[in-house]
């Protein structure tokens, strides 16, 4: 996976990580900490202006969470009780805790979205509920990309310290992005083992 991402910035530029972060988000679990942190090393090496990279990145992002806000939107809240009914398990939802989750949104959607930003798997799928409730198109891309900017802007800054003090890091991120992946996997498994439906009043 790493030399997939580095092979699409060095080939395509800003377009990669444009590219990168759309997929990031559409297809997790592509990590933005390692597409991030490698766009910072390349800033380090006099590749990319770091600026113009954050830009290019939270459109990246903010376009790839559009299209999950465009399927929330299109599934509807309702029609998805069947299918959470028969695949809460997979999902680790029931049909009441998703019930909490839709009156949240109501209440605190923007806030919900834009902390979720700095979420792993939840930064992508966050995108859906907001979808679901209809929240306003305008305040969920400016709430997006608002914490989008900051979680962006932290990864490629440590990018850009590290890559300008350790010649060969690059070498160890496929590594730490290995267990960064494994250890989302384990989580989800062992969710899916020990989870058991809300009890019914």
């Amino acid at each position: 996976m790493t030399d997939f991402i580095l092979n699409l910035i060095q080939s395509w530029g800003y377009m990669g990580i444009f590219i990168l972060m759309f997929l990031e988000n559409v297809f997790p679990p592509i990590p933005s900490e390692v597409i991030m942190g490698l766009g910072g090393i390349a800033v380090a090496r006099g590749h990319f202006d770091f600026w113009t990279l954050v830009a290019v990145a939270v459109a990246g992002t903010t376009v790839g969470n559009w299209v999950w806000y465009g399927i929330g939107r299109w599934i509807g809240y309702q029609r998805l009780k069947p299918f959470i009914d028969r695949h809460g398990r997979w999902l680790t939802l029931d049909w009441a805790e998703v019930e909490k989750l839709h009156n949240w949104f109501l209440k605190y959607g923007p806030g919900i979205v834009f902390a979720a930003r700095f979420m792993p798997v939840a930064r992508t799928m966050v995108s859906l509920p907001a979808g679901m409730v209809k929240m306003n198109q305008a305040k969920f891309l400016l709430w997006t990309a608002a914490g989008s900017a900051i979680w962006i802007s932290a990864l490629a800054g440590a990018g850009n310290w590290f890559g300008g003090r350790f010649a060969n890091l690059d070498a160890f991120v496929g590594p730490v992005a290995l267990v960064a992946i494994g250890s989302l996997v384990l989580l989800y498994l062992y969710r899916v083992v020990t989870w058991k439906p809300t009890q019914a009043d």
